[in-house]
């Protein structure tokens, strides 16, 4: 049975976290989420690791948030939402601060959660099949957990209008509003970001460590402790609302929700 998601560190220090659930998108769920901060971890705790690749497998790069999971969220108590957060929260937080430069490698479906990875990276390179979307409200949610790093990331402006809307947005698209740096051929992709990867190993790994430091210092994120209990509260409180679980039932049951006028 093929791991969820794998780490491999190659000679050269580069360290690619590989997403390895192609049935399913690669969403993630609680499983998922535990695993990814354990690789991020063992790379962060290995002194030869220049630089961290996030990539995936199949046609999607994460489809966000596992249905299943969902599903047993909403019927799980407040506490174990809090906790459940909290996790997610945590592995956003990892990826974030890890101090090697990151690289988000992206193709397909980019949705909810998997949008807070890509905001996470330093460095985004997208395929130009590749679409975006904050899609949480569609089911009664808030993109939660993930607001601090993607409006660090596309600014004010565009997360009152993504957060809101849930609309669909193309690679270039997220180019133009810096969610990605890079929009190339599906068949560029791996050839580009071994560009950039490449581009990366031949500067200092310490110099490249402060640098990224400096970016962080002079802007910093405002995640507190406290931000993260407010974030974590809201997701926890919107999964067992009702509107919360009429999203997911109507979603599953391929029907639309009750606060859609039926004319």
């Amino acid at each position: 049975m093929s791991q969820a998601a794998d780490l491999v560190i190659d000679a050269r220090g580069v360290a690619t976290v590989t997403l390895n659930r192609p049935e399913v998108h690669n969403a993630f769920d609680d499983l998922l989420i535990a695993h990814l901060i354990d690789l991020i971890a063992q790379a962060r705790n290995n002194q030869q690791v220049k630089v961290l690749v996030l990539a995936s497998t199949g046609k999607s790069f994460s489809a966000g948030a596992d249905l299943g999971w969902m599903r047993r969220m909403a019927d799980a108590s407040r506490e174990d939402n809090i906790k459940d957060a909290h996790q997610l929260s945590a592995l956003m937080e990892s990826l974030n601060n890890f101090p090697c430069p990151t690289v988000a490698k992206i193709q397909g479906t980019v949705m909810g959660g998997g949008v807070g990875l890509v905001a996470c990276c330093d460095i985004a390179v997208a395929s130009d099949n590749a679409f975006f979307a904050l899609s949480e409200v569609k089911l009664g949610l808030a993109p939660a957990v993930i607001s601090p790093y993607v409006i660090a990331k596309i600014g004010v402006s565009q997360a009152r209008r993504y957060f809101v809307s849930a609309e669909r947005f193309s690679a270039i698209r997220a180019a133009a509003i810096d969610l990605v740096h890079e929009v190339v051929l599906v068949t560029e992709l791996d050839a580009k970001t071994e560009q950039i990867v490449a581009t990366l190993l031949a500067n200092g790994p310490q110099a490249m460590r402060r640098a990224k430091e400096l970016a962080q210092v002079e802007n910093p994120l405002p995640c507190t402790p406290a931000l993260r209990d407010y974030t974590t509260g809201v997701i926890a409180d919107l999964r067992a609302s009702e509107e919360g679980k009429e999203g997911l039932r109507a979603f599953l049951e391929k029907t639309q929700p009750g606060w859609i006028a039926k004319h």
